[in-house]
């Protein structure tokens, strides 16, 4: 893991953060994230992880707009949370990824899920559901295969100051509902464990 503090306001600061990570020799296969100012590289995920993204990645297509695309390795800035990073599964407008510089702005996000790791389970858990309610990301769905006692899907929506509600939260095996613009039930039970 690599790590490079920053001055936690967007400016000047946070343009050599971007362009250190855009420019710098990454391991390959790897994840690099910006997280609270500080570059994080873990370890490409598991096959297991892989599934799961590829299972959500299936079952969207058919009911997403034909403007929109469904993306597992574009980068999400939250500038005001000095955050850039990688969702595991990504619903956006394609204009808007054909026309991000750097990275997609968050707010521009229709839907994003993360997929819990062993090793960075908490920055999906706190910090990324701050940051994407802080952006007004509309819906944020987080698998968490590490949730003690049995793991669950939590459904995020309706972001207001800072803070998201929780529509819907199932345990592996049930049914997690999508509200509209998606209007989609996914089960939960074809998801692989651990």
């Amino acid at each position: 893991m690599s790590a490079l503090p920053v001055d936690p306001t967007p400016g000047p600061h946070w343009d050599e953060l971007v362009r250190f990570w855009e420019e710098s020799d990454w391991p390959e296969g790897s994840k690099v994230e910006i997280i609270d100012g500080i570059i994080v590289v873990t370890p490409p995920p598991s096959g297991n992880h892989n599934d799961i993204a590829d299972d959500l990645q299936r079952v969207l297509y058919p009911v997403i707009r034909r403007d929109w695309g469904v993306y597992q390795t574009q980068p999400v800035v939250v500038p005001t949370r000095v955050g850039m990073f990688i969702p595991d599964v990504l619903v956006a407008p394609k204009k808007s990824v054909r026309e991000a510089e750097h990275g997609l702005l968050a707010a521009e996000a229709e839907l994003v899920v993360e997929i819990t790791s062993r090793s960075n389970a908490n920055h999906d858990r706190v910090v990324k559901l701050q940051s994407y309610a802080t952006a007004g990301v509309p819906l944020y769905l987080l698998i968490d295969r590490w949730h003690s006692g049995r793991p669950t899907a939590t459904l995020y929506g309706e972001p207001k100051n800072g803070l998201y509600r929780v529509l819907d939260v199932v345990e592996f095996g049930g049914e997690l509902h999508l509200p509209d613009p998606f209007g989609l039930t996914i089960d939960t039970s074809v998801f692989p464990l651990g």
